[in-house]
């Protein structure tokens, strides 16, 4: 049986606690997380756990990143059932603040990173990045870590999130974590929760249309024709993209070219309800890296 993992609330009590730690002489981890915890968490936990002697678990469905049309209030939230993955992980607490510890009644700052945060995702959701560094760097203020962990299926968040820390002087480790795929490829997300058996079925294919156009691309095929072709099959089979494009992985400028910098093929669609995201690395062959 798992050992219980004891739960904190407050900023005074996290604090109590990694101050204990530090003391002692551990190394800090951080997961954040909103919750609804799946196999891609855990895999994140165990990164941590590779990392530092002490792992907390932030839990806490952040508000200021959903625009007012957006499914804050549906969210899927599942306490016990986090709390019991957490203790299998092997993590060490969980931090589980309320929106009043986090965010006061009078709350009048946020975080705006550019660059990064442009296109994509930030040109969907334009309210997103702010509300997702500002409630980051709150979490770091908060706990402290020497490292953290974010997954690179949420590709456009862990830039932005390496961007702050860099650009603030923060003294914290970011460490990626690859994306954890079901057994037919579909990335895993608690949004998924939302997906209809049909929908379900189709969802798959998000993932090998981007594949497929990281392969051609890596084979020679223009990166227009490729991301066209891609976007008539995503269209055909009932998804409403919001986009599809080929950005460089280092900072997320727009490339025509692989040959000048890492890529990589990003995706964001509507599946009746469901907005999905995914990314995949292209890898060009032996002979177009030399041309």
């Amino acid at each position: 049986m798992a050992k219980r993992v004891n739960t904190v609330h407050t900023v005074e009590d996290l604090r109590e606690i990694v101050a204990d730690w530090r003391a002692e002489g551990h190394l800090v981890g951080l997961v954040a997380t909103m919750g609804a915890l799946h196999e891609g968490h855990t895999s994140l936990i165990g990164i941590a756990l590779e990392h530092a002697s002490r792992v907390i678990v932030s839990i806490f469905v952040n508000p200021t990143q959903f625009a007012p049309n957006e499914d804050f209030a549906a969210y899927p939230r599942d306490t016990a059932g986090d709390n019991l993955k957490v203790a299998k992980s092997g993590a060490h607490l969980i931090y589980a603040p309320n929106n009043e510890q986090m965010y006061a009644s009078d709350f009048s700052t946020q975080i705006f990173v550019g660059g990064v945060s442009d296109g994509l995702c930030g040109a969907a959701r334009p309210h997103f990045f702010s509300g997702v560094a500002t409630v980051v760097a709150k979490l770091f203020l908060q706990a402290m870590p020497d490292i953290t962990v974010f997954g690179e299926k949420d590709y456009q968040q862990l830039l932005v999130v390496k961007r702050m820390v860099r650009d603030l002087d923060l003294p914290i480790e970011i460490v990626h974590g690859p994306i954890v795929r079901e057994s037919d490829g579909l990335a895993l997300s608690s949004r998924n929760a939302y997906l209809s058996e049909a929908e379900r079925a189709v969802a798959p294919l998000l993932n090998r249309v981007i594949s497929d156009i990281a392969s051609d691309v890596g084979e020679g095929r223009a990166v227009a024709e490729s991301l066209e072709a891609g976007r008539v099959r995503l269209d055909s089979t009932g998804f409403l993209v919001d986009y599809l494009e080929l950005r460089g992985a280092e900072n997320l400028a727009p490339i025509t070219d692989i040959a000048e910098r890492p890529a990589r093929v990003f995706v964001a669609a509507h599946l009746g309800s469901t907005r999905l995201i995914d990314n995949v690395a292209i890898n060009p062959s032996t002979e177009q890296r030399r041309t």
